[in-house]
């Protein structure tokens, strides 16, 4: 995984750094508010680069999971004791464990904050980092005229529960209805002002009333061969169009040929279009630095040849930490009685009625499939057989307000990207737990620069602080004329958990530092990557041991709030330290 999308090019600084910049790095960091820019290290790389010496870093693997008792309410007051934590099937040791709540929130915004200095911006009022990332999907490309109210009043009930901390998006599987990633309710409000259904192809027979072919009988008779269903639809279109004229026999069969294989096209189409853009979603979504939720609003549909497609959403979403949670549009439904769209009425003949109640009972069991397996594959919830919508998407939407945080690393794991699989038990309690069913093993990379590479990339994109590395950052904006201000990152890294290689009376390692601004909804502003090169004499690294080394970087910025992220590794140990912080520059 590169970073080349992620960083500007033309950053990278590398160099041996002498004694003199090290001590004022020292002095500098002692007195903060009298620093000063470092002076530029001379980018020039050593004659021979001896290359990272890496420590394959410790697999761990993170669960977060939700518990509800048997009345649906969150289980507060759990300790680690109370878990178990299978892989494979085999019971793991859970090393890590943390509780997040809403106070944990508040904190770590608080932490950011304090990277500013306070002289930079007195008085700004202060929206705070955003820490949860929520696309709302909604499939306008199968969703009928009955879901629409329902669903936009539940939708409207979870944009009024949002948070500090949190940012939704608003988007549609027609792509022709796109709100990005933001706090402002009456915007979101507004958006979804539009949600109306949008087929990209429709019913082929939507004009007509007689008779009605719909893409579950379709995928039955050309995908599955089930003869059956071509019976039933001659059937029916001879009795619609030729008045039960036996003669007409052979041209029915053939009509009600050509409409399935139509009405197959027109709904893969569907499918294929459905399919892509929640694709686009997850990825989007994907690079926010943050939690990252998608709740995708359905009535379900096929997956027919998308299968495939189905299981590589999954495994990226799974990859990316993304959850997808699912919600039946249509609430309480009962596919035997109605035809798909309840507005409409019912065109079953006397001959078909019975066949097509038991066709709309099939489809609609494989129609649920699907959302309920984007539910429990990623660690999400299906929510369905209610008309509570609005009770339904804050469930899926807002936090929980007490989640917890597993992490294990798996004995002898194999480094060859297989699947495994994942179950979160509290033994002797009766509890609901919502949490992945499953991981991908990371697999085997030769580069080691290419393993630091995806090592920086995902720290960065996640909000996880790291302390490996003791690692200070402090921001402030700096306006040297009123029409150019910049953003100033200073900071320390401090010696203790620099892994040095003694060579030749030297102490070598390499720093590479990358520093990331979003803006306040997540989206990527600028990026810097510098490598900094440690080839230190005796006498020198005593004065690193001391007072740490210090780096700063400068970002031409508009006036707004911003997110700073800073991922620090060191190639001998393959230590990493992670800081955020925020800036408001007027």
């Amino acid at each position: 995984m590169r970073t080349a999308g992620l960083i500007r090019a033309g950053t990278i600084a590398t160099a041996t750094l002498a004694f003199a910049s090290i001590a004022r790095a020292g002095q500098a960091s002692e007195n903060p508010a009298s620093s000063k820019p470092a002076a530029q290290p001379k980018a020039e790389l050593p004659s021979q680069d001896p290359g990272p010496t890496l420590r394959v870093r410790v697999n761990l693997v993170q669960v977060k999971a939700v518990v509800r008792d048997e009345k649906g309410q969150v289980a507060k007051n759990l300790q680690r004791e109370d878990f178990q934590l299978y892989d494979n099937g085999e019971l793991q040791l859970i090393s890590t464990f943390g509780v997040e709540t809403p106070e944990t929130f508040r904190k770590r915004e608080e932490a950011a904050a304090k990277t500013e200095r306070v002289e930079s911006s007195p008085g700004i009022e202060r929206e705070g980092i955003a820490q949860r990332y929520v696309a709302v999907v909604f499939d306008d490309v199968h969703m009928q005229t009955t879901d629409i109210l329902p669903v936009r009043a539940g939708s409207e009930k979870l944009i009024d529960s949002l948070k500090q901390g949190d940012r939704i998006g608003i988007f549609s599987t027609s792509g022709q209805m796109t709100e990005q990633f933001t706090s402002d309710k009456e915007a979101l409000k507004k958006k979804l002002k539009s949600l109306a259904p949008r087929p990209i192809m429709g019913k082929i027979n939507a004009t007509s009333t007689c008779p009605e072919v719909t893409y579950y009988m379709a995928d039955q008779y050309v995908n599955e061969h089930n003869t059956e269903i071509l019976d039933v639809a001659t059937a029916e279109v001879l009795e619609c169009n030729f008045r039960n004229d036996r003669k007409r026999s052979m041209a029915a069969k053939s009509l009600a040929e050509s409409m399935l294989r139509q009405q197959l096209a027109a709904g893969n189409a569907d499918n294929e279009a459905s399919y892509r853009r929640l694709e686009e979603t997850v990825r989007e979504i994907s690079r926010k630095p943050g939690e990252r939720v998608v709740i995708l609003v359905s009535p379900g549909f096929l997956l027919a040849s998308l299968y495939s497609d189905e299981m590589g959403m999954i495994e990226r979403a799974n990859r990316a930490g993304v959850v997808i949670n699912t919600l039946d549009s249509r609430g309480l439904f009962n596919p035997g009685v109605a035809a798909d769209d309840i507005s409409k009425p019912v065109t079953d003949t006397m001959s078909g009625r019975i066949y097509k109640a038991n066709y709309r009972m099939a489809a609609q069991i494989d129609a649920d499939s699907v959302l309920r397996d984007f539910a429990e594959s990623t660690g999400g919830t299906f929510f369905h057989n209610s008309n509570d919508l609005a009770g339904g998407m804050q469930q899926l939407g807002a936090a929980p307000e007490v989640s917890y945080l597993l992490g294990y690393s798996p004995q002898d794991q194999k480094m060859d990207g297989k699947y495994h699989r994942i179950k979160v038990a509290l033994p002797g309690k009766k509890y609901e737990v919502q949490a992945r069913h499953g991981y991908y093993a990371p697999k085997k990379v030769n580069d080691p620069d290419e393993s630091a590479n995806q090592e920086i990339q995902e720290a960065v994109y996640s909000q996880g602080e790291i302390d490996e590395l003791r690692l200070e950052m402090h921001t402030e904006y700096v306006r040297t004329d009123a029409a150019n201000p910049y953003l100033s990152v200073t900071s320390r890294v401090g010696a203790q958990g620099l892994r040095f290689r003694k060579e030749d009376g030297r102490s070598f390692d390499k720093l590479m530092v990358t520093t990331v601004i979003f803006d306040e909804n997540g989206e990527y502003v600028t990026g810097e990557q510098k490598l900094v090169n440690l080839e230190l004499p005796d006498e020198t690294y005593e004065k690193v041991s001391r007072y740490g080394l210090q780096i700063k970087s400068n970002f031409a910025l508009k006036p707004g709030t911003y997110t700073v992220r800073q991922v620090v590794r060191e190639s001998e140990g393959a230590q990493m330290g992670a800081k955020n912080g925020t800036v408001v520059i007027p």
